[in-house]
């Protein structure tokens, strides 16, 4: 049995269990005074297809404030902000990430030229989350390095050892050395449409747009979500790496199991992305870019008192000229307050 194949299972059981908790007796909210720690882990060999190209592989660790542990200054700048809407709660995040990109053929020493470069991303980033009633804005602004620098030749190098797999080997040939700059701005009106069954049970959609400009990056975007489950409210839909459907690094806490399940979609105009378009002074690999991208999404997120776990799957339409069809891959999530 494959490995893919054997971690499917793994999520089935982990869910399964979970959903299986019993209740306590009286569903009550929770004092939202703890900030947020999540880890989100992106990996193609998640998907249907257990492939290892393309987006092949992202970590994104976050800590996100509570309203209360929000620094002074980080509200202050956050009401001066024309694209937070007025009062509400303030929380500032914190987030590391990595991402990893590889082409078609990863046996090539040589990769065809034609196919996606070799590629990685390392990026730490500061965000302001404001939420005003249904309206949550997210705004962040990130630097780092895409090239040598990422590690991202050293951290697959490092998973493909434990695992057993052979090591791709282009990547003598990925994109070059290049300090990075990303804003990133997000507008979700959290349960736009919603209907409750009863107290505990209903379904919801929250559309979003948004906009990110950098020398990785720059796009606008625009989609949905719609969810299905128990305790809706106390919740966003779980995090994700951008560019992607937005979720968050927060969630309020609650005495009983909540559950929903959710699909999304989000449309992307890109004028430019680092990891298909080359380096930005110098000549690098690089190949054609389409000007539009589709992500299709769906999984399931469970919380409980003060956790919250997800996975979520992804289908991606194609990125580039000559791409035979789009990538997939599965996010597992694992967000804790304290």
């Amino acid at each position: 049995m494959g490995d893919s194949i054997k971690l499917k299972y793994c999520l089935i059981a982990l869910f399964a269990s979970a959903a299986s908790l019993p209740a306590i007796a009286q569903s009550q909210p929770k004092p939202d005074d703890k900030g947020n720690f999540s880890l989100v882990v992106e990996n193609d060999r998640f998907g249907l297809l257990g492939t290892d190209k393309g987006y092949t592989s992202g970590v994104r660790a976050s800590w996100v404030t509570s309203p209360q542990g929000t620094p002074k200054w980080a509200v202050n700048l956050a009401r001066q902000l024309p694209l937070f809407a007025d009062g509400g709660k303030v929380r500032a995040e914190y987030a590391i990430q990595q991402a990893i990109f590889t082409p078609t053929d990863t046996t090539l020493v040589v990769p065809n030229p034609l196919d996606r470069p070799y590629s990685g991303w390392l990026n730490a980033s500061f965000g302001l989350i404001g939420e005003t009633g249904p309206i949550i804005d997210q705004l962040s602004l990130g630097v780092g390095v895409v090239g040598p620098d990422s590690g991202a030749q050293e951290t697959q190098k490092l998973v493909h050892d434990l695992l057993g797999v052979t090591s791709p080997q282009g990547w003598a040939s990925l994109v070059r050395n290049e300090p990075t700059v990303q804003l990133r701005y997000q507008r979700s009106w959290r349960a736009l449409a919603s209907h409750a069954f009863n107290t505990d049970y209903g379904v919801d959609l929250t559309p979003h747009l948004g906009a990110a400009l950098g020398n990785v990056y720059t796009l606008a975007n625009a989609g949905m979500t719609v969810r299905f489950g128990k305790h809706l409210q106390h919740d966003s839909g779980p995090p994700r790496i951008g560019p992607s459907v937005p979720g968050s690094g927060f969630f309020e806490p609650h005495t009983k199991l909540g559950w929903y399940l959710f699909a999304g979609i989000e449309g992307r105009a890109v004028a430019r992305n680092i990891f298909l378009d080359g380096n930005t002074f110098v000549d690098s690999p690089h190949v054609s870019k389409e000007p539009f991208v589709t992500d299709l999404q769906a999984g399931l997120a469970i919380t409980i008192d003060q956790y919250r776990v997800s996975y979520t799957h992804v289908w991606r339409s194609r990125e580039y000229d000559g791409q035979l069809r789009g990538d997939q891959f599965g996010a597992i999530s694992v967000s804790v307050r304290w």
